[in-house]
């Protein structure tokens, strides 16, 4: 496995108003950029992942083919390789770590495209979960830089009831013992393996349970399942990271910021970018009619809904070949489609 490419983007100035020094965006890259500097694309991570959670995608045979297309992958901070609680020096570590909202990452993100690629323009933004609300505000925000837009399982803003869904999560992870006065004074291992459960029965549908679907994935009951694939998970994670993560998706709004100062509906009519909005048709928290609402408040953007009972991990489909070849067919459409712009 590689190291990740660091971009060291020095002291940055929060929306908090806090500067987190120092500051330190992993990234990694795939392909070669061309000579014009028009084959660029980001592939953004989602919640409590690194890159190598998402590379998969990358590769001969996918849409994002690094034989014709520079595909670039910057870790969320908080996520453990780019700035984040668990690597920060004290005073500002763990629970005093100054958190990124998805305006400040994507900030960052664009200076990395400009002063260490070079980039000023990417033929795509796209991702999944957290990468797709990512992908969201890089086209809200940089509207002459961003020429075509896909968001699987995604928002441009966090829902109500996906707020909701996150508080439960983040209660089950703070109600562990090992948390006492805001911080962790010990490894949680009841809270995470108990979120790690709360998750499975979100992230997944009820078809995926009744259809028995997670014996794809190698398990052999549900409660292999559970144990190997939600435990597990988050087990291997640090879990002030998580915390970073969850307040930065709670928080998302590609309005929340000096550009357009909450007016959610300018946000979206500023997008110019080719957009394809695809959530999953049984995702419980990033739901259909929330991106069909904001599909009809854009100027080129088709709502195609991913036909799966994977829940949430439709969009993200590493053990359902179907799915893989709906997002792909996707977005080589998309790539193949003339860009956005007036």
């Amino acid at each position: 496995m590689m190291n990740p490419k660091i971009f060291a983007a020095g002291d940055v100035q929060l929306q908090s108003g806090l500067t987190c020094r120092g500051t330190q965006l992993a990234y990694q890259t795939y392909g070669r950029l061309n000579a014009d500097r028009s084959n660029a694309v980001l592939w953004l991570t989602p919640f409590g992942a690194h890159h190598t959670d998402i590379e998969w995608m990358v590769g001969p045979g996918h849409a994002l083919d690094p034989t014709r297309w520079f595909i670039i992958i910057p870790n969320l901070f908080g996520n453990g390789l780019s700035s984040s609680p668990s690597n920060a020096s004290y005073p500002a570590n763990g629970s005093r770590w100054p958190r990124f909202t998805i305006f400040d990452n994507v900030q960052v993100q664009r200076r990395l495209l400009r002063e260490e690629l070079g980039i000023e323009r990417v033929a795509l933004a796209c991702g999944w979960s957290m990468g797709g609300i990512q992908a969201y505000h890089w086209a809200a925000l940089f509207p002459d830089a961003v020429e075509r837009l896909a968001v699987l399982c995604g928002s441009a803003r966090t829902s109500p009831h996906n707020q909701v869904f996150l508080e439960g999560v983040r209660a089950t992870l703070t109600c562990d013992e090992h948390f006492q006065d805001g911080r962790f004074v010990g490894f949680p291992e009841k809270g995470l393996r108990a979120m790690g459960r709360v998750y499975a029965g979100w992230a997944m549908s009820q078809s995926f349970y009744r259809d028995e679907l997670w014996r794809r994935t190698g398990c052999t009951s549900v409660e292999d399942y559970l144990i190997t694939a939600w435990e597990g998970n988050f087990l291997r994670r640090d879990p002030d990271n998580l915390l970073a993560h969850l307040w930065a998706w709670q928080n998302a709004d590609i309005s929340a910021n000096p550009t357009y100062q909450g007016d959610f509906a300018r946000a979206l009519a500023a997008i110019q970018a080719r957009a394809l909005i695809m959530p999953g048709a049984t995702d419980l928290y990033f739901q259909v009619e929330d991106n069909r609402r904001e599909v009809a408040q854009m100027r080129r953007a088709e709502l195609r809904v991913i036909p799966s009972d994977w829940g949430h991990r439709a969009g993200m489909p590493v053990h359902c070949p179907e799915d893989t070849a709906f997002i792909d067919q996707a977005l080589s459409e998309l790539l193949a489609a003339a860009p956005g712009g007036d």
